[in-house]
């Protein structure tokens, strides 16, 4: 059965640091929880169901049902990692739509920067007992290292080049420049991010997200309570969730779960591409971008580079603009996980509240989409679309 039009986000807040050692892990969860209710009109007493993802205290919902003193009749605690929030937002608006519960509460926080971990650059621990780990061990993967052979895989492919890569990170600091709280508000040439140190061949400094404390949440409803709160109105319409194995190695290093998540997500929204007016788009690399618009079909596969070089996701300039509030490479990327900023903002521009500077014109259905964990060896996706009402 369609979820289409039938729950609604009342609620969005980002939680405004980006640095965090004075903050326990809890804590942010609990501010920015509070943060969406207050945004939404509503309180933790009207809450009667619960979503988080791993980043969560304990790893479940347990310990913040009961930090927040929620009474719920409803929970969720799938880990997907960075999209694990796009599809706890679809989980509780199938929820909503049964019944399960009429005020969901979504949150996200974590606090990697104050704790000085080396996300990308660290070989993955991922544990004995996990099948994969017999064969990927002995290469010790690092996360950029993994992203830079997508990138390279790509280049082969298609001739894609860095200075095209480098133009998604550019039009990134360009909004950033305009979000008083992104981490890097500078904003870059091409030059600047071909010239920055070499991470993991061919991906640069600036090719690569930022590493920050915070959080963020969403509240969503119900029609019927949704049309009594005094705020603007934006349903979700479409939405899609996969996990993209690694066919025992046999994968296309060019593809994504966007492939399956886009399409999902279109039909059930009765939408095309065409209709999008902005996208929020998972950029923890360059590459990710690139491979997700081909993969949504903004662009043809191998065609991604061209697009982005031509300032087609610079607002006010392009036809798609993304991540108006800087994204990851510039803004936001609390617990290394983007899913939750990536709706955030979306919700923001369907409101016509992201800054003036940066606000799409008309802007009635947007969509975000990401990956969770490690595109390459297998990773989750998940592809949101939202409408004004």
């Amino acid at each position: 059965m369609s979820i289409n039009r039938q729950a609604y986000v009342v609620g969005a807040f980002e939680h405004p640091t980006r640095h965090a050692p004075d903050k326990s892990v809890s804590q942010l969860h609990a501010e920015s929880a509070l943060g969406a209710l207050k945004d939404a009109g509503l309180t933790l007493k009207d809450v009667d169901g619960y979503f988080c993802a791993g980043d969560a205290p304990g790893g479940g919902p347990i310990s913040m049902v009961e930090y927040l003193g929620l009474n719920v009749k409803w929970v969720d605690g799938t880990e997907l990692g960075g999209c694990s929030y796009m599809i706890l937002l679809r989980h509780a608006a199938m929820a909503i739509r049964e019944g399960r519960c009429s005020v969901a509460l979504i949150t996200l926080a974590g606090n990697p920067r104050s704790s000085g971990m080396a996300t990308g650059t660290a070989p993955r621990a991922t544990g004995p007992e996990r099948p994969e780990t017999v064969w990927d061990l002995p290469y010790r993967p690092t996360i950029t290292g993994i992203y830079g052979n997508l990138a390279r895989r790509h280049m082969h492919e298609f001739g894609t080049t860095s200075e095209q890569l480098a133009a998604v990170k550019v039009a990134a600091a360009h909004h950033a420049q305009y979000n008083e709280r992104a981490l890097l508000r500078k904003p870059v040439t091409i030059e600047d991010v071909v010239s920055s140190p070499m991470i993991a061949d061919p991906l640069h400094r600036l090719d690569c997200c930022v590493i920050t404390d915070g959080g963020g949440a969403l509240v969503m409803t119900s029609r019927e309570i949704a049309h009594r709160i005094n705020r603007p109105r934006v349903r979700i319409i479409g939405t899609g969730e996969t996990i993209n194995t690694s066919r025992g190695g046999y994968f296309d290093a060019t593809v994504t779960g966007a492939a399956v998540t886009g399409r999902m997500a279109f039909e059930e929204a009765r939408v095309s591409v065409k209709d999008i007016k902005y996208a929020s788009i998972y950029d923890n690399f360059t590459i990710m971008v690139l491979l997700q618009l081909e993969d949504l079909g903004f662009c043809q596969k191998g065609q991604a580079g061209p697009f982005v070089a031509e300032g087609n996701l610079i607002s006010g300039q392009g036809g798609l603009p993304f991540n108006t509030d800087g994204g990851g490479l510039c803004n936001n990327h609390p617990s290394n996980r983007g899913g939750m900023t990536k709706l955030i903002e979306a919700v923001r521009q369907l409101r016509g509240e992201a800054h003036p500077m940066v606000q799409v014109k008309d802007c009635d259905i947007a969509l975000a989409t990401g990956p969770g964990l490690v595109v390459g060896v297998g990773h989750a996706h998940s592809t949101i679309i939202l409408e004004r009402e």
